[in-house]
C-alpha cells in the first residue's frame, strides 16, 4: 500500500526538531493508519535512515576497506533491511531466521556476518556453504568448525574475544564484563596463550571480533575494548611471524540519546574515541567491520497509538493506550534504563496544546508494570487522542512481544516530499490478523491433545 497526503510545510525543507514528525502523525490519522480498527502502528522515516547511513559512512571515509553491517536484530523487517542494503550496508545476523531475512532482503552472502553464542552445526554448515562470514564465539565452536569446514569455503572466519573491560550503566547491555556469556575471556588465566595457539593451529582463522556493549556504555569503555582487540591482533601476528589476522570486527553499540532530539554521541565522536585509544586502527593495516543497529534507526522511527480510556487512581491520571509492553517491552520492564519521550496529539492527529497534567501512559497488557511513562507532564489526554512514542525505530515495533496474544502492529515507511510537504506511506508489515494469531497458536492441531476412544 502506498498513500500520499499533503501536509503542512515547516519551511527550509526541515521541520523544527520538536515537530519533526507532527505532519506525519496527522497524515497517518487522515489516511486511517491509526484508527479504531488499527489502534497502534510503527513508522519509519526512510530519508532519515539514509541520512544516518550516510553519516556513518562519512565518519569512516578516511579509512578504506570498511564493511558496515546492520545488526538485523535491531529491525528484522525485510523492507527495512532491503533499504539498508541499497544504502550500502552489509548485515550482521545472529540466528537462522535473521540469516534468512538478510538473504531475502538482498544482501550478498559476502556482506553478511554470522554471530551467535549458540550456533548449531547446521547453522555453521549453511553459513560456510553460502560464504557468509562467521565469528566463532568460543574455542569449542572453533573445534566444531574444524570438523565442518571445507577448505574451498569463501567464508571469512574469526574468533570473538571478551576484552573484559567492564560494564556500562545497564548490566544486560554490557557484553565485556568478567563473566559475560560472549566470546573468549581475554584476561582469564592462560587465555591469551590459548587464543594465540588457536590461531597458530588454524591458518584459515583471519579475523578477531569484539563487542563491548551498546546502550549505557560510554565511548571510552567501547574504545578500550576495541583497543584491546587491536593490540591482541598485533600480538598474534607478531608471535606467528606472519600477517594472519587481516581484519577486525569491532562490533557496534553506539548508544542513543533518548532525552531529546539531539544525536549524541555521533559516529564522528565514535571514530575520534577509537583513534585516541588505538591510533593504528585506521591505518589500513586491517580491514574493519562494524555492526551498528540501534544508532542507525532509533531516531528514525516512532510508534503511534490511540488512547482508549483515561482514569484517575490515587491522585494520578492514567491514559490507557494500545502501545505498551507488547511493542515497548524494554521500556515497560526497565523504565529507568529505557525512557521514552512521549508526544500528545488530538483525535485529528494535530499536536495538543493547553495546560499540562502529570499522566501515566499505560498499555493494554494484563500486568501492572505495563506502563511506558510515569508522571509525564503532557496536555491532558482524552479518549480517541493519539500518543507518540519517539526514538522507537529500532527494536520496538519491529520485534513485538506476543503477550496476551496481542496482534503485531502494522509498520509503515514514510517520506515527506519537499517543498510540497506531501507525506507518502508504504506498507512495511501489515497488521496481524486474528486468523494469523489462531494459526500460530496451533489451530491446525486443535484436537491433538484430545484422547479418542478406539
Amino acid at each position: 500500500m502506498t498513500q500520499t497526503t499533503s501536509a503542512p510545510h515547516h519551511g527550509h525543507g526541515t521541520a523544527p526538531p520538536a515537530a519533526r514528525f507532527d505532519a506525519v502523525v496527522e497524515a497517518a490519522v487522515q489516511q486511517g493508519l491509526l484508527d479504531e480498527g488499527d489502534p497502534v502502528a510503527g513508522f519509519i522515516d526512510t530519508e532519515g535512515v539514509r541520512a544516518s547511513v550516510g553519516a556513518l559512512h562519512d565518519a569512516f571515509a578516511a579509512t578504506p576497506g570498511v564493511l558496515h553491517t546492520f545488526a538485523a536484530k535491531a529491525c528484522s523487517l525485510i523492507p527495512v533491511l532491503r533499504l539498508l542494503a541499497g544504502s550500502g550496508m552489509g548485515c550482521e545476523v545472529a540466528s537462522p531466521g535473521e540469516l534468512r531475512l538478510a538473504l531475502d532482503a538482498g544482501f550478498p552472502a559476502s556482506r553478511i556476518v554470522l554471530d551467535s553464542p549458540a550456533k548449531t552445526r547446521e547453522e555453521i554448515r549453511l553459513a560456510l556453504a553460502l560464504g557468509v562470514a562467521v565469528n566463532a564465539d568460543s574455542l569449542a565452536e572453533l573445534r566444531r568448525i574444524d570438523a565442518l569446514r571445507n577448505p574451498s569455503t569463501a567464508s571469512v572466519l574469526g574468533l570473538r574475544i571478551n576484552p573484559q573491560v567492564g560494564g556500562g550503566s545497564i548490566g544486560p547491555m554490557s557484553t565485556a564484563t568478567d563473566t559475560s556469556k560472549f566470546g573468549v575471556a581475554l584476561r582469564d588465566p592462560g587465555a591469551r596463550e590459548v587464543i594465540v595457539d588457536a590461531f597458530r593451529e588454524r591458518p584459515w582463522l583471519t579475523r578477531l571480533h569484539a563487542h563491548v556493549g551498546s546502550q549505557g556504555c560510554p565511548l571510552e569503555l567501547i574504545a578500550a575494548g576495541v583497543a584491546q582487540t587491536y593490540e591482541l591482533a598485533e600480538e598474534i601476528n607478531g608471535t606467528l611471524g606472519v600477517r594472519q589476522i587481516t581484519s577486525l570486527d569491532i562490533g557496534g553499540g553506539l548508544p542513543v540519546n533518548f532525552a531529546d532530539e539531539t544525536v549524541r554521541p555521533t559516529y564522528a565522536d565514535y571514530v575520534a574515541a577509537l583513534t585516541a585509544a588505538a591510533p593504528g586502527l585506521f591505518s589500513g593495516h586491517y580491514a574493519l567491520v562494524t555492526e551498528f543497529g540501534r544508532s542507525l534507526l532509533a531516531k528514525n522511527g516512532f510508534i503511534g497509538a490511540r488512547v482508549e480510556y483515561t482514569k484517575d487512581a490515587g491522585g494520578r491520571r492514567i491514559a490507557l493506550t494500545h502501545a505498551g509492553a507488547q511493542t515497548a517491552t524494554r521500556t515497560a520492564l526497565m523504565p529507568d534504563a529505557w525512557p521514552l519521550r512521549i508526544g500528545a496529539f488530538g483525535p485529528d492527529g494535530v499536536p495538543k496544546g493547553g495546560p499540562v497534567l502529570a499522566q501515566d501512559i499505560a498499555g493494554p497488557c494484563c500486568f501492572a508494570g505495563d506502563v511506558v511513562a510515569y508522571g509525564r507532564e503532557l496536555p491532558e489526554l482524552a479518549e480517541d487522542d493519539v500518543v507518540v512514542l519517539y526514538d522507537t525505530g529500532a527494536y520496538y515495533f519491529s520485534t513485538p512481544w506476543a503477550y496476551n496474544s496481542l496482534p503485531r502492529p502494522a509498520v509503515y515507511g514514510f517520506r515527506v516530499a519537499r517543498p510540497t510537504g506531501a507525506v507518502t506511506f508504504a506498507t512495511v508489515r501489515e497488521p496481524q490478523s486474528l486468523d494469523s494469531i489462531a494459526a500460530e497458536s496451533g489451530l491446525a492441531h486443535a484436537d491433538a491433545l484430545i484422547e479418542r476412544d478406539g
